[in-house]
């Protein structure tokens, strides 16, 4: 009975490092969330979590990187090299939106019946009406 419990001990052990490994690979966490958000504010809020942003897809060329959306992240941490002593890198992978925030006659973009484009809208018309009130 003795020799059976140091070998549960290490399969224990083996399976608690690889749910480890296999958790630091889910999908955003609350406060790392950036979805939504242009990729400059994102890059700002994934920065101060200690997070590196990596742009992983990239959908349509109307905006510069910065004025895109985020449509998705997720989290992923990438071990250094084997007997390096360097230290794992925590990035954020983010796919984004570079389309107009709502498609026209001319220009493409999100349906304004869609949720993005709902938002895209709102975020027009709050624009302008700022705009028109002189602040």
């Amino acid at each position: 009975m003795n020799c059976v419990r140091p070998v549960l001990g290490a399969g224990a052990a083996a399976a608690a490092l690889a749910a480890l490994a296999i958790s630091g690979s889910g999908v955003a966490t609350a406060g790392t969330d950036v979805t939504g958000q242009k990729f400059s504010d994102a890059q700002s809020a994934l920065s101060s979590a200690g997070l590196k942003p990596v742009v992983e897809t990239v959908v349509g060329d109307k905006y510069a990187w910065p004025d895109c959306v985020v449509t998705r992240a997720q989290k992923r941490t990438v071990q250094p090299p084997e007997n390096s002593g360097g230290s794992a890198t925590n990035e954020m992978l983010v796919s984004l939106n570079c389309e107009a925030g709502i498609a026209s006659a001319s220009t493409p973009g999100n349906s304004a019946a869609s949720p993005e484009g709902r938002a895209a809208a709102a975020a027009a018309a709050a624009a302008a009406s700022q705009s028109g009130s002189g602040g």
